[in-house]
């Protein structure tokens, strides 16, 4: 009966380890028929690619063409570029090389997904993050600006406004770890937009060291951070308002064959009427008040009232952050404005 059991035992781990052989057989054939066809279908895609190029390029150096034919031909190139660059083909195309942001935190690992659903998913995270924090980004400044009045009597203790600073680092770099992530997968974020995130989080970081001077002449000393939390409050506004326009235009574009699913929307457009002209002065008046914050925390520097490094630093970068915003959204506004009159022709 021993015997028996043993002999038993010993076939069914035989058995199982022959099992086991032919399984990775199977994988490793299969994983080289994969990777096959992978090269064949990116090579595919690769010569449509260029086929597109070459015809828009005919396109453009033939000048015989009707204008309505041209304008039909030309939307026409764009719909199949949207279809190799929003579709299933679009993971066969060459991928963006990564930043050192990205190498820096996650090392060198590929982070672009091979399927459109992963890739929309992380869409979907970026745009959920963006609309928490922008609801976090009012909520927070108004509370303490709320306790500076009714309970700390006009003199703000430094940890609250230090804690924030913490929570605007880890913020910041959400935001660019994501935007990273998606421009690897496809999106069109502005390298500027991203640029200023990581000069958000050199200033959350310098904004850490930076002493919060109370008494004597605590609401002088405390002017360019009273300025600041309330400068920070207009951008939760902003931002609301910003992430819902942005949508409705990125709908708008998917529509007409005009972006792709992964984009976030900037520059030329045809946005919802009316939404331009509400947003576009928030923007500008929020832009340049960040600016004179930036003027103010110079201008207690110069006076002597708060002579820390941090506080020029901090200025100067606000004077910056400001002047360059204000380029930006300046020239992609009038664009979308060039672009809405061409469409009501």
């Amino acid at each position: 009966m021993a015997a028996a059991a043993e002999d038993t035992v010993e076939e069914e781990v035989g058995r199982v380890v022959e099992q086991g052989k032919e399984l990775q057989e199977t994988a490793a054939s299969l994983i080289a028929k994969s990777a096959h066809d992978e090269q064949s279908v990116r090579q595919k895609v690769l010569s449509l690619e260029s086929s597109i190029r070459r015809c828009r390029s005919l396109l453009d150096r033939n000048n015989h063409l009707a204008p309505k034919l041209a304008d039909k031909l030309e939307e026409d190139l764009q719909k199949a570029r949207c279809i190799i660059a929003d579709g299933d083909a679009s993971a066969f195309l060459p991928s963006k090389p990564q930043g050192r942001f990205l190498k820096m935190f996650l090392g060198p690992i590929n982070v672009r997904a091979s399927r459109k659903d992963v890739q929309l998913k992380v869409k979907e995270e970026y745009n959920s993050y963006r609309d928490k924090t922008a609801l976090l980004f009012l909520f927070f400044p108004s509370v303490l600006l709320c306790l500076r009045s009714w309970v700390w009597n006009g003199c703000m203790p430094s940890f609250p406004v230090q804690l924030y600073q913490a929570w605007l680092l880890f913020l910041y770099t959400g935001l660019a770890l994501r935007e990273n992530i998606l421009r690897a997968n496809g999106s069109d974020i502005r390298t500027w937009w991203i640029n200023h995130h990581y000069c958000a989080m050199i200033m959350a970081v310098v904004s850490l060291t930076w002493e919060i001077k109370g008494q004597p002449n605590c609401a002088q000393k405390q002017r360019g951070v009273q300025l600041f939390l309330q400068w920070a409050m207009m951008q939760g506004v902003a931002m609301l308002l910003q992430n819902r326009y942005q949508r409705q235009r990125l709908y708008t574009r998917i529509a007409l064959g005009k972006a792709k699913r992964m984009d976030v929307v900037w520059g030329e457009t045809a946005g919802v009427d009316g939404q331009l002209w509400l947003l576009c002065p928030i923007l500008f008046i929020l832009q340049g008040f960040e600016a004179y914050v930036g003027l103010q925390l110079l201008r207690t520097a110069y006076k002597g009232v708060t002579s820390e490094w941090q506080v020029i630093f901090c200025g100067f970068l606000l004077v910056f952050h400001g002047g360059r915003e204000l380029h930006e959204h300046g020239r992609d506004t009038n664009g979308e404005v060039k672009v809405q009159g061409k469409n009501e022709k």
